[in-house]
C-alpha cells in the first residue's frame, strides 16, 4: 500500500523558483503587497500541518495505551474528516481560481503548476487510502476491537506519508506562488 506513493524529496528546481530570491520568505510579511487573502491561505496550510500531525500523534497515543479505542475513533474521525474534506475543497479550489489568476498574470508559474498538480493527484492516493483505512479502524473499533488495533499501524503509516506530502508540497507552493502575487501584487 505505502509503497506506491511518490513523495518528491528535493526542493522545487531552481528555475520554478525564479521569484523567490527577490521575495524569500522572511521578508512576506513585511511586504505592502502581502494582503490578508494570502495570509488566509497560507494560515489553511498551517492548518492541514497541525491537522495532519495530530492524527499521527493521537495515532501514536493509541499505540502507546495513552488513548482509548472509543476517544481515539472519535478524534480520528473528527481530524481525519476535517482534513481529507478540506484538503479536496482547498486543492479543488487552487486549481480552479488560484492557480489560473497566477499563471494569468505570470506564464512562468506553468512550470511549477504541473510538478503541484502531480503532487496533488499522489496526495489524492494517499488520502484516498487514508479515508477507507480509518473508516475501518472508527467501524471495527465498535465490532471487533482487536482487528481495529491491527488496522491501527495502517493509519499511522498512512499518516506519516500525508505529513511528508504536506511538508514536500506546501512550502514548494507557497514558495512559488506567495513570490508571483507579491511581484504582481495580487490577491488585494
Amino acid at each position: 500500500m505505502l509503497d506506491t506513493y511518490t513523495v518528491r524529496q528535493d526542493d522545487m528546481p531552481q528555475e520554478m523558483r525564479f521569484l523567490l530570491n527577490h521575495y524569500p520568505r522572511d521578508s512576506w510579511d513585511a511586504h505592502p503587497g502581502f494582503k490578508e487573502k494570502t495570509r488566509h491561505w497560507l494560515g489553511a496550510h498551517q492548518m492541514f500541518r497541525r491537522v495532519a500531525e495530530r492524527i499521527r500523534l493521537d495515532t501514536e497515543g493509541l499505540l502507546n495505551n495513552d488513548m482509548g479505542l472509543d476517544g481515539y475513533a472519535g478524534r480520528l474521525s473528527y481530524y481525519g474528516g476535517n482534513l481529507v474534506g478540506n484538503l479536496h475543497g482547498h486543492h479543488g479550489w487552487e486549481d480552479h481560481s488560484y492557480f489560473p489568476e497566477l499563471s494569468a498574470a505570470d506564464p512562468r508559474f506553468d512550470a511549477g503548476l504541473e510538478l503541484l498538480e502531480q503532487d496533488h493527484s499522489e496526495l489524492d492516493k494517499v488520502l484516498d487510502d487514508f479515508t477507507r483505512t480509518a473508516n475501518r479502524v472508527i467501524k471495527l473499533s465498535a465490532l471487533d476491537e482487536a482487528q481495529a488495533y491491527d488496522e491501527v499501524g495502517k493509519v499511522h503509516a498512512t499518516s506519516e506519508m500525508i505529513e511528508a506530502f504536506l511538508k514536500r508540497h506546501l512550502s514548494d507552493e507557497e514558495e512559488l506562488a506567495v513570490p508571483i502575487i507579491l511581484h504582481h501584487r495580487l490577491r488585494g
